[in-house]
């Protein structure tokens, strides 16, 4: 089996996608709310992810 070498931020990607879908899955009664729920939590991981990154450069400024 190949060795996976991911880098931080494609790792973090990575983390995202999973949690986001399993939240999806355990929380919500239909697919198109599974669906809706999974691609909102995604993008609040994406924004939280872009956000401390940019507060971590600014403050090591």
């Amino acid at each position: 089996m190949p060795k996976m070498n991911l880098s931080h931020f494609e790792a973090s990607i990575l983390f995202a996608l999973f949690t986001s879908a399993v939240l999806g899955v355990i929380t919500k009664r239909t697919d198109r709310e599974r669906l809706r729920y999974g691609v909102r939590c995604f993008a609040y991981f994406l924004a939280a992810i872009f956000g401390l990154s940019w507060l971590m450069y600014l403050g090591h400024g």
